[in-house]
């Protein structure tokens, strides 16, 4: 059984190689919720594996993602990124971004996001 730690490194190595969308589906539960800021809640695997796919589909140039720090706890893990795009709709986007993410049954439950919007 893969510790938190293992867990939340093979997530964020998934992403550096591009495979995101892999690890939604390897690593989320199925009723996982993720909020955006004090955005509304957007609850259910498949209404956000088709938010992932719409965002990722409009990049149209990405330029970095880089995890800046980690930090682990009890069914709680934390991860400091920053990145650095072209979205179509979005513009260039050069920001830093803190996700919260909650595990249940050794998948996320809960994620939340936080940067300046």
């Amino acid at each position: 059984m893969k510790t938190l730690i293992e867990k939340i490194s093979t997530i964020n190595d998934m992403i550096l190689q591009g495979n995101s969308l892999e690890a939604f589906e390897a690593f989320y539960h199925d009723d996982v919720v993720i909020q955006e800021n004090d955005n509304p809640e957007c609850i259910g695997k498949e209404i956000n594996r088709k938010r992932k796919q719409d965002f990722f589909a409009a990049i149209t140039e990405f330029r970095c993602a880089k995890p800046l720090n980690l930090a682990v706890g009890e069914q709680t893990t934390m991860v400091e990124w920053h990145f650095d795009y072209t979205h179509k709709e979005l513009g260039v986007k050069n920001f830093t971004q803190v996700a919260v993410q909650n595990w249940k049954d050794g998948k996320i439950i809960k994620e939340k996001l936080y940067y300046e919007s």
